[in-house]
């Protein structure tokens, strides 16, 4: 059984996501600014406290509940996201810099946390948008959101050249659609079919068994556009 840092774990894919490692006898450090919804659960095998990607104390928090606790992390999935969709003249630098502190600094800085604690089989996935893709669609009002977590895939790249003689693995997942809030967020009304639920038990089998077959990609996991 593995140990399992996951991010963005108060709803959506990273709420399913938790409970799909933790029913299998895995344990999860669920990690949300807000983790009451993952504390409600009272589930044996997920630990959870508040915890933002932007604050330093709570980087201490982590620090101390894993000397404690964990002396090895195994998957880290980097799901936290937070999206900004505004007009780019109306995007202020204050909005784009928060943007970028949670989905491009606020990431490196845990990946950065974290590695010394891997095996060399460990895994990063790192989760990314079709938005961030080059060459992919684009959409207006995006500009600090997408542009962010194109940050990421280039991110994991260097990071899978860096650490390929050492270990551990890294792979960035650029999803498409999934009914969740923030898709919402971004695109106010739309539906797609694909749920949270569809999306984080893909995620799931590909943390637990992609570092077998990849190391430094991009795999692209959508069936719509947006």
């Amino acid at each position: 059984m593995a140990n399992i840092i996951i991010t963005g774990s108060s709803r959506g894919i990273g709420f399913q996501l938790a409970q799909l490692f933790a029913n299998e006898g895995h344990q999860v450090l669920a990690l949300s600014r807000n983790d009451a919804p993952v504390a409600a659960l009272k589930h044996k095998n997920i630990s959870s406290f508040s915890f933002d990607l932007a604050k330093e104390e709570d980087f201490e928090k982590l620090d101390s509940f894993l000397e404690k606790n964990w002396k090895q992390v195994d998957i880290l999935i980097n799901n936290a996201g937070k999206l900004v969709n505004k007009p780019f003249l109306e995007t202020s630098m204050e909005e784009l810099e928060e943007v970028y502190r949670v989905n491009v600094f606020g990431v490196a800085k845990l990946t950065q946390r974290i590695i010394p604690l891997m095996p060399p089989t460990g895994h990063v996935v790192s989760i990314s948008t079709m938005g961030g893709v080059q060459g992919s669609v684009k959409f207006p009002g995006l500009t600090a959101y997408s542009s962010s977590k194109a940050a990421v895939i280039t991110m994991t790249e260097l990071w899978a050249e860096e650490f390929k003689e050492s270990g551990p693995i890294f792979n960035v997942l650029a999803l498409g659609a999934v009914q969740t809030e923030m898709l919402q967020e971004a695109f106010p009304g739309y539906k797609v079919d694909t749920t949270p639920l569809d999306m984080a038990t893909y995620i799931k089998d590909f943390s637990l068994n992609g570092s077998k077959f990849f190391n430094g990609k991009l795999l692209q996991v959508s069936n719509s556009t947006p």
